[in-house]
């Protein structure tokens, strides 16, 4: 039998054997993390005169130009590890949101895909805001659960979607494979229907989206889970790459195919926070996220590539 029939195998026994070294050492690998966070600093990040980025934990963040908004991901409204073991609905904190995000005009609200970490509160902020949501079929059922059907907007391919100063196009993409590499997690379409059953397992991934937003004369590119399909990524151009890091290194050669494609000026790393805490408290890393390790990776790749990455609600200001 030739070696190469047994990459899988080989893949998932060193994703086991990273995670036993991460148990081991938790503590010791969080702190590192802490530390280079804070030499990564986002606040060196430069933006265009009057453009506002704010980083709202995992894959989300909000923009903000010539007085309008535009999320994408947003999810603040955080789910407890022991809700998802239970298996509890998960829904949009109210009071929450209507606290932390100002009372403004939005442009819309993006979703790439529609796992809980991604899409909890995008139906809350389309409806409080008047604004339509744009991504999968399974928002789209995501929105209609919460009786919002009208707001959903099932995006085409390379389709440009005018939104207020923004120009927002979706690509196809795929999820990272986090179940040792064989398989993502929560797969499949949402089909929940009742609003009581939608669990976090119950937020089914969908179609996944990579998102190019081109606003203030810059390009953002937005990838909320570290998977592609290279062909459909944008080759050059981008200034500013918004990049889920969490499942990295479950795709083979990530940064060097992502990297090759895009040619950011700046990676602006994300979804490497613990998401079962609460926005507002003390920020956490994901399990194995690794954050420590990620310039080095990039810099493999290139040296020309910036690395910064924010803190949870961060608002970086052009």
């Amino acid at each position: 039998m030739r070696i190469g029939d047994n990459r899988p195998m080989l893949d998932a026994l060193g994703h086991l054997a990273s995670f036993a070294r991460f148990a081991a050492a938790r503590a010791a690998r969080e702190r590192h993390d802490a530390a280079v966070l804070g030499e990564l600093d986002a606040a060196a990040l430069s933006l265009p005169r009057g453009l506002e980025l704010q980083w709202l934990g995992t894959a989300g963040y909000r923009l903000r130009y010539q007085g309008q908004a535009l999320y994408i991901d947003p999810y603040l409204s955080r789910v407890p590890l022991r809700s998802l073991l239970r298996g509890a609905a998960a829904m949009p904190d109210a009071a929450l949101l209507a606290r932390l995000l100002p009372d403004e005009a939005v442009a819309g609200v993006l979703v790439g895909h529609c796992h809980f970490d991604h899409a909890v509160d995008a139906p809350a902020i389309a409806r409080r805001f008047g604004a339509k949501a744009y991504g999968s079929a399974s928002l789209a059922r995501l929105l209609a659960l919460h009786g919002s059907p009208q707001l959903a907007v099932q995006v085409e391919a390379g389709r440009a979607y005018e939104l207020g100063p923004y120009t927002v196009r979706f690509f196809p993409s795929c999820h990272s494979k986090l179940v040792l590499g064989y398989r993502v997690p929560f797969d499949g379409e949402l089909s929940c229907e009742h609003l009581d059953h939608l669990a976090p397992g119950a937020y089914r991934c969908g179609q996944v989206w990579a998102m190019l937003i081109e606003v203030a004369g810059i390009r953002i590119y937005h990838q909320g889970s570290a998977n592609l399909i290279d062909e459909a990524v944008p080759r050059g151009g981008v200034d500013l790459f918004l990049a889920g890091i969490a499942g990295r290194r479950f795709t083979r050669d990530y940064w060097r195919r992502i990297l090759g494609r895009l040619e950011p000026r700046v990676v602006l790393a994300s979804h490497f926070d613990d998401f079962f805490r609460p926005i507002e408290s003390a920020p956490g890393f994901s399990a194995n996220v690794n954050l420590a390790a990620l310039p080095e990776e990039i810099g493999r790749v290139s040296r020309d590539f910036r690395v910064l990455a924010p803190r949870p609600l961060q608002l970086l200001k052009g």
